[in-house]
């Protein structure tokens, strides 16, 4: 089995200084201000928290269009294209969004080519304590783990299954 990385939202969200989250360093190269875990952040909230609304207010008030739904009816955000005017988190009526979140900056997380001999990550060392820890582990919808990626097992509270037990 191959070992994964388990991120858990909660300890992304529930904890911020002066407003802002810590997302842990990233050890990519190229670019040294990359706050990669950030974008997997986003996709994960896009993915299993947003509430897939019918008419979507966020995609529908964003000035330059950057905000679309795909076929699966997740939204995805074309950063490229965003210019970080916070109108989708004001929009949503969920306060899904954040303007913590929601930024034109673009981060990449390379996951750090990990294997299964990887020892610690610096994002994992330097995240919030269990926020970014590997498992090997296989998502389970009971104990509210997902797949975002092969690699990749996000913890939260999914809007779909919270939903079915209304």
């Amino acid at each position: 089995m191959r070992k994964k990385i388990l991120i858990d939202l909660a300890q992304f969200l529930g904890t911020s200084v002066n407003g802002e989250y810590n997302y842990g360093e990233c050890s990519y190269d190229f670019h040294p201000t990359n706050v990669g875990m950030k974008d997997i952040i986003e996709h994960a909230i896009l993915r299993f928290r947003c509430r897939r609304c019918e008419n979507a207010p966020c995609i529908s008030v964003c000035p330059t269009e950057a905000l679309e739904r795909r076929e699966d009816n997740v939204i995805r955000r074309a950063v490229n294209l965003c210019v970080s005017c916070q109108s989708c988190v004001v929009a949503c009526p969920f306060g899904t969004l954040s303007n913590r979140i929601i930024t034109n900056l673009k981060s990449v997380c390379d996951l750090c080519d990990f294997d299964d001999e990887s020892g610690e990550l610096r994002c994992m060392k330097t995240a919030p304590p269990g926020a970014i820890v590997f498992t090997d582990m296989e998502p389970n919808e009971q104990d509210h783990i997902y797949s975002l990626s092969d690699s990749i097992l996000i913890k939260d509270y999914a809007w779909e299954d919270l939903k079915k037990n209304e």
